[in-house]
């Protein structure tokens, strides 16, 4: 009996049947040319959260400390990339929230985000974003909102 073709992967790299995404793929494709400029790289996506690594060096206020806007790109990528493998059949997210409190400070390193839902509906979804430094410290704590609009008729 041939061996039966595995389904290809969406465009979060997501097959059929499955409840995590191909990281590699996902990776390759790229994240956006934002997040690719500023070296977000993913570690695990799947049902339950979606985690990511973001290099401080690059992503810098003048301080030396990381960019607030960096966090918010950062928890905005993660959120609308988890929403959107969420999403209901025929549906795209889009976000219309953030919120961002800044507690702690990095100047070396890493930053690894845990972006998790809070609420996954069929008309929005809500996540929470943990940033911490590679000490685990809690740096910045985001919450995004995505509405669930139509895909527009190609």
């Amino acid at each position: 009996m041939p061996e039966q073709e595995a389904a290809a992967p969406n465009r979060f790299g997501v097959r059929p049947g499955t409840d995590s995404a191909d990281i590699d793929l996902v990776n390759a494709q790229g994240l956006g040319a934002l997040a690719t400029r500023m070296g977000i790289v993913l570690t695990e996506f799947n049902r339950e959260r979606v985690v990511a690594t973001m290099p401080v060096e690059g992503n810098t206020q003048p301080y030396g400390l990381v960019n607030g806007g960096a966090y918010a790109v950062l928890g905005e990528t993660l959120g609308s990339m988890h929403a959107g493998f969420l999403a209901p059949e025929g549906k795209l997210p889009v976000g219309v929230d953030i919120n961002a409190t800044h507690t702690g400070s990095a100047t070396e390193g890493f930053i690894t985000a845990v972006c998790t839902p809070i609420h996954a509906g069929r008309s929005m979804t809500v996540h929470e974003i943990v940033c911490t430094d590679d000490n685990g410290r809690r740096c910045s704590t985001l919450r995004i909102t995505n509405f669930y609009k139509n895909v527009p008729a190609a």
